[in-house]
């Protein structure tokens, strides 16, 4: 079963510094980034974007359950 993760658009331009996941509240993005990597929540991967990595939750045929 997949995580519920959603982001929280807390960074200075509206990018996600952290995270809320259900059960544990607030993630810090870099930590969460480490969870990902390590296989710790399925269904989510990485990308980058200008040199930051950032957690997203992989593509499939719902929409509700992306992370913004």
């Amino acid at each position: 079963m997949a995580t519920h993760i959603r982001g929280n658009g807390d960074g200075s331009n509206g990018e996600n510094a952290t995270y809320t996941v259900r059960g544990r509240g607030r993630v810090p993005r870099k930590q969460l980034v480490k969870e990902v990597k390590d296989g710790r929540h399925p269904g989510h991967s990485i990308y980058t974007l200008n040199g930051v990595e950032y957690v997203r939750a992989n593509p499939d045929q719902s929409e509700h359950n992306n992370i913004n």
